[in-house]
């Protein structure tokens, strides 16, 4: 609060080192007082700069949140541990809190904690707690600080209850009291005895009248409200007495009003006066231009937009919002006040789900009309869609968007159980174009699908329905497998929106490490949460993650290096199908090492590649890899790379046999001279077996014979002769019991 003239101006935030400006208990005064003295260090914080103290007295909590980030605070969220409940709360003037039906407290401000400077909340719970969960968000709802707080626990003076708490702060110089001087009882602010009035006796809309008033509370805080809206806050000197100015609010009714003036415990004495109107209304000559603001030339999912503007004293306006194409999505109206000012009550919340594009506020006051338009943009550098919202078995599921040009990107696909079904590493081209298809088949599990994409240490969760709508599951991811000591954790999550999320850590002794973390997913479902690693020592470490009865985890290391030794790896068996999981067992030469497993495709082009590592006794144990469902017909292999050190083994994908033998023609590397190779596999043959190429025309090209290996497998190369006419060809193949065919092209 800032004292002008003996007038009061009511400023939204203060500096650490300014008195608290609350309305509420006695009690609250006291330990706001008392919390400047008393700073405590956040623990596990957040963010470097973005702090929270807390000191708690019975049920009582006061908060102090300090800014000393580079960018602005326009919002705090607080939520209790499961076994209390917040009942109530104050805040400092310029901020409004909200509860939301599961209990965390919303505070929002319309002018923004600014760094180097802070803001104190008051609050009641139902029982004595020990910590609170707290969260802070800039415009754009990033997280600057989230943390659990450890209160710092209060006890009253000799046994006495609240009452006998005494402020150390001298509320006319803001100073510290040396203590022989804190000696002084906090009185009741409203007795039967206070009396208060005000001049002029009938004032008028938007005018500023005096207050005054004696046998208050002396050196005690007060608030001034209009029926139930505050409009001042003051002190009374030190004996009981004050004279202070405010302002009747320029969208004041003109009628009789209730005009009260409360203590801190809600005692409140009050008059009943009667408003009028302005004496020199603007006339309906005096024409006001209609106008609109509010709205930036680009927004982001997620923003507010509070949009307000001018008109024609005494009228009316509507706003509709138009999407990019042309559909209305909200329609609200405003009156002009008499000053010829109009402003929409609520903001307008771009939806987390809004499509990108030129939107369009038409505002119209009946007489004339004027747009204003802004594009949506999205602050995410993935932006993946996929083409339906709902897939049947056995279709292929196919995404397309943009990503960060000329670079990797990795792309997995989870079934709703979690397990990946499909993986795939493109490159994406100049113009950031991603396209990606997923096979099924038809004996694939209904349900959501999650396609999980990672660039640049970026990650985007992506839902998509087979067999049904998608529902939002909950979803994380770690940036990586292996941190060293002291580097910074990188999880993002997703979900529905506002889902509280509880993550926990498991260190390698399977004890919990520090304090279970609450974490709100933001507007568009997902957030991003750091853990500092300073003091992990070095092993493997679990992520825990519940959602009501939901949970999920994923494993990760602290200080482990790549295997210097010889590497050993096996699969369980040699002949796999298409979507078949794949299990990877082996051992390295020493606990705990790290090493790179990749699978490579026929064609030479690498599939997939994990990082993992050994356990305690050197073996290695892998279920993440697995056939994918559109997959090349056949040998793959299997890449083990360490430090020094590799394995590979070689593995055969068969087609889905119908008739006992499996078709797969294919372009070679090879050559001979200048004739092109087309490389032949069979698989499931019984014995030795006959090809014939025949052309479009029926005409025989050329007759083929081979033997099989003992599992059923014959690779025939065959020179494709210079002369033959380019067209599609047609190879059947037969083992003397059965016959299958396919086509292929030659170009």
């Amino acid at each position: 609060m800032k004292y002008v003239n003996n007038s009061i101006t009511i400023q939204t935030r203060t500096v650490t080192t300014k008195r608290a400006v609350l309305s509420g208990a006695v009690l609250l005064t006291a330990m706001l007082s008392v919390v400047l003295m008393m700073a405590v260090a956040p623990t596990d914080a957040y963010a470097q700069g973005v702090a929270m103290t807390g000191i708690a007295l019975e049920e009582t909590i006061v908060l102090e949140l300090t800014n000393n980030a580079d960018t602005d605070i326009v919002m705090l969220r607080i939520w209790p541990e499961p076994d209390f409940n917040l009942e109530s709360f104050k805040t400092e003037r310029g901020w409004t809190g909200v509860k939301n039906s599961v209990g965390v407290i919303i505070f929002t401000t319309t002018e923004p904690i600014r760094p180097s400077e802070s803001v104190k909340f008051g609050v009641k719970t139902d029982r004595v707690v020990q910590s609170i969960n707290w969260k802070a968000l800039d415009r754009q709802e990033n997280t600057l600080g989230l943390e659990r707080l450890i209160l710092t626990q209060m006890s009253t003076s000799g046994g006495g209850g609240g009452d006998d708490i005494v402020d150390p702060i001298d509320p006319t110089t803001n100073t510290v009291q040396p203590p022989d001087t804190q000696v002084k009882q906090i009185e009741p602010g409203i007795t039967g005895e206070s009396i208060f009035r005000i001049i002029p006796e009938k004032p008028n809309v938007g005018s500023p009248i005096r207050v005054t008033g004696e046998k208050f509370g002396p050196s005690e805080e007060f608030s001034v409200y209009i029926n139930e809206r505050q409009i001042g806050l003051f002190n009374t000197d030190e004996d009981g007495n004050f004279m202070v100015t405010v302002r009747i609010p320029d969208d004041q009714r003109a009628d009789r009003t209730e005009f009260t003036i409360r203590d801190r415990e809600d005692r409140e004495k009050g008059l009943s006066i009667r408003i009028t109107d302005i004496p020199d209304r603007t006339t309906p000559t005096d024409s006001v231009p209609l106008t609109i603001n509010g709205i930036p030339n680009t927004v982001n999912r997620g923003d507010y937009l509070n949009i307000f503007g001018t008109g024609d004293p005494g009228s009316a306006i509507t706003a509709i919002i138009t999407t990019p194409t042309d559909e209305i999505i909200n329609s609200r109206a405003a009156e002009i006040d008499s000053k010829g000012d109009w402003r929409i009550d609520e903001p307008v919340i771009i939806a987390h789900d809004s499509p990108f594009g030129l939107y369009t506020a038409t505002i119209t006051d009946g007489r004339e009309s004027k747009q204003i338009r802004w594009t949506v943009e999205s602050d995410k550098k993935i932006l993946i869609q996929p083409t339906n919202i709902r897939f049947e078995r056995g279709e292929t599921i196919s995404f397309n968007g943009t990503a960060v040009p000329n670079k990797p990107i990795d792309l997995r696909l989870e079934d709703p159980l979690g397990v990946e079904i499909g993986s795939k590493t493109i490159q994406v081209n100049n113009a950031g174009d991603v396209a990606v298809e997923f096979a099924t088949i038809t004996s694939i599990e209904e349900g959501t699908y999650t396609l999980i994409a990672t660039q640049d240490g970026q990650t985007e969760f992506v839902y998509v329905g087979v067999g049904e709508l998608p529902v939002a599951p909950v979803r994380f991811e770690l940036d990586k497998l292996n941190y060293k000591a002291g580097d910074t954790a990188i999880i993002t999550l997703s979900g529905k929106k506002s889902d509280i999320i509880e993550l926990v850590i498991v260190d390698p002794s399977d004890n919990q490490k520090g304090n279970t973390t609450s974490i709100i997913l933001q507007s568009d479902g997902r957030a991003v949460h750091s853990i500092k690693l300073d003091g992990y020592k070095t092993g493997v470490y679990t992520a825990v993650v519940n959602q009501g009865s939901t949970q999920s985890e994923k494993t990760f290391t602290v200080g482990l290096k790549t295997t210097l030794g010889e590497i050993d790896i096996n699969t369980t068996k040699t002949i796999y199908s298409k979507g078949d999981p794949i299990l990877i067992l082996g051992s390295v030469d020493g606990p705990h090492a790290l090493l790179t497993i990749s699978m490579v495709n026929p064609a030479g082009e690498t599939v997939k590649t994990i990082e993992t590592f050994s356990d305690l006794n050197g073996k290695i144990s892998d279920d993440s890899f697995r056939i994918p469902i559109d997959a090349e017909i056949g040998d793959w292999t299997i890449k083990a790379q360490g430090a020094t050190s590799f394995h590979n083994i070689d593995i055969q994908v068969q087609g889905d046999i119908t008739e006992g033998i499996s078709i797969s023609v294919k372009s070679s590397d090879l050559s001979t001279g200048n004739a092109r190779i087309v490389d032949i596999h069979v698989t499931g043959a019984k014995d030795k077996v006959s090809m014939e190429i025949i052309a479009a025309d029926g005409t025989v090209v050329t007759t083929l014979e081979g033997s099989i290996t003992n599992n059923g497998k014959h690779k025939q190369p065959w020179p494709v002769p210079e002369s033959i006419v380019p067209g599609t060809y047609k190879i059947t193949v037969t083992d003397h019991r059965t016959s299958n065919e396919a086509t292929f092209e030659i170009q």
